[in-house]
């Protein structure tokens, strides 16, 4: 997960900090060392680094920090400030056209970036706000290219216009917009080609494109695990061709960060999006305030708060119908997985811990702490039940275990243990039914090696 180095040392930073108590200029001048040396590491630019520590230290020894009463408490809420900064204070929205006017939305690139499948993502956020997206594919240099939005723009329920590979972008992007304009569609997004590197023949194809129709947004898909390598692409890409926002695609793997710290003040130009994951639903509103609340371990409760709107999907009378029944300690096997499903599709239990203020766990602890392949193999011993089963846990007698347990491919005190786990679970949700309105706590299977748990 992005950042995950990062959080850690700032945290650990921040924590010696406020150990001390009142503070010396000398104290906050180490711990910004430390500071640096970790942005560093998480491959920021050295210039944006070097002003960004100058104006945390400028704010950060004045004498209302250094005399007050919680001063690490201070620096702290001084670096959250720089880093929303730094990332451009105000969530900027895509800008569409005035009125009955069509947008189009030009996409760039680099191949690899994940440009194509992010138009598709973007055109899936458009629909959800009630437009009619026209995917266009302009890559006439990777029929496979061609073929991905028409497999993606189906996915979404979204119309995707395509010429082939025999005719220029620029007639395509001609030919999509007469096309858009008859059949009724306000947004057209053009996926244009990329390449592996920075040519002048992309650039030029860009620039006719712009030359020839309206271009109302140019976003720019960079990679966020390149590190400097993505800064400086939006760099030339922005001076060549002109962008008007930034998508930050794979910012769910491996990736130190250094892109979202740096791209903003380089380039001017903002972070619009940013990818969170290989499903089309994992694209994410750039919030440059609750980027740096994660950064800094603070959580993200409004993210996590708006991806259960988008994604748990039980209707009223089946919510109250679950609440009776766990106030009840009558939770079954059946809530069990439409709650594994739920959790699931919000990213999983490491991506909501993550959002979670003041859980006091670490990025690199999550591993230890939940057990992706333990909670996988107690989903595989409810689906090996019969449906009668899963209501009444009751009828689970020795045989039916020894069944459950081959069809799960686990062995039969496993699947005792759970059974026996999930019981303790429904004593616990009857004894505190009352402390939440609904939650993944207490669950088996989502304790860590060692029996740790943080639910």
């Amino acid at each position: 997960m992005a950042f995950e180095s990062l959080s850690d040392k700032l945290q650990n930073v921040f924590k010696n900090l406020r150990a001390k108590g009142r503070l010396t200029e000398e104290d906050v001048k180490v711990a910004l060392k430390e500071v640096k040396m970790a942005l560093l590491e998480a491959d920021v630019n050295f210039k944006v680094v070097k002003q960004f520590v100058k104006s945390v230290e400028e704010r950060a020894i004045g004498q209302d920090v250094m005399s007050g009463l919680n001063p690490g408490q201070m620096v702290v809420k001084i670096v959250h400030e720089e880093l929303i900064s730094l990332m451009g204070s105000d969530t900027t929205e895509m800008k569409l056209a005035p009125g009955q006017q069509t947008t189009v939305i030009m996409m760039a690139g680099l191949q690899g970036a994940g440009k194509t499948t992010t138009t598709a993502k973007i055109a899936g956020k458009l629909k959800q706000k009630s437009k009619k997206p026209l995917l266009v594919a302009c890559d006439i240099y990777r029929p496979a290219a061609i073929e991905q939005l028409h497999i993606n723009g189906e996915k979404q329920g979204v119309d995707v216009f395509s010429m082939g590979t025999g005719h220029k972008p620029v007639d395509i992007a001609k030919a999509a917009l007469e096309h858009a304009s008859k059949n009724g569609h306000n947004v057209v997004i053009l996926d244009t080609a990329g390449r592996l590197h920075i040519d002048e023949a992309m650039m030029a194809e860009l620039q006719e494109i712009k030359a020839c129709i309206t271009v109302h947004q140019t976003l720019l898909v960079v990679d966020a695990m390149t590190g400097q390598d993505a800064v400086n692409v939006a760099k030339e890409f922005n001076e060549k061709v002109g962008v008007d926002g930034i998508v930050l695609s794979k910012m769910d793997g491996d990736t130190r960060g250094g892109a979202a710290l740096s791209v903003k003040a380089v380039t001017g130009k903002p972070i619009l999006f940013v990818g969170m994951g290989e499903k089309l639903s994992d694209l994410e509103q750039f919030y440059p305030d609750r980027m740096a609340s994660r950064i800094l371990g603070m959580g993200d409760v409004l993210t996590l708060i708006e991806k259960a709107a988008e994604n748990i999907d039980i209707d009223e009378a089946k919510e109250k119908d679950m609440m009776s029944r766990m106030k009840k300690g009558k939770f079954d096997f059946e809530d069990y997985l439409e709650s594994m499903k739920q959790m699931r599709n919000m990213g999983g239990l490491g991506s909501i811990l993550g959002m979670l203020p003041g859980m006091g766990i670490k990025a690199a602890d999550l591993e230890n702490a939940i057990d992706e392949k333990q909670m996988k193999r107690t989903e595989a011993i409810v689906l090996s039940m019969t449906p009668a089963e899963r209501k009444n846990p009751k009828l689970l007698n020795p045989s039916r275990k020894h069944r459950i347990a081959k069809g799960a491919g686990v062995d039969i005190a496993v699947v005792n243990r759970f059974i026996k786990q999930f019981e303790q679970s429904q004593k616990m949700m009857k004894q505190f039914s009352g402390m939440g309105k609904r939650g993944f706590g207490g669950f088996p299977g989502m304790g860590g090696r060692g029996g740790r748990k943080y639910f």
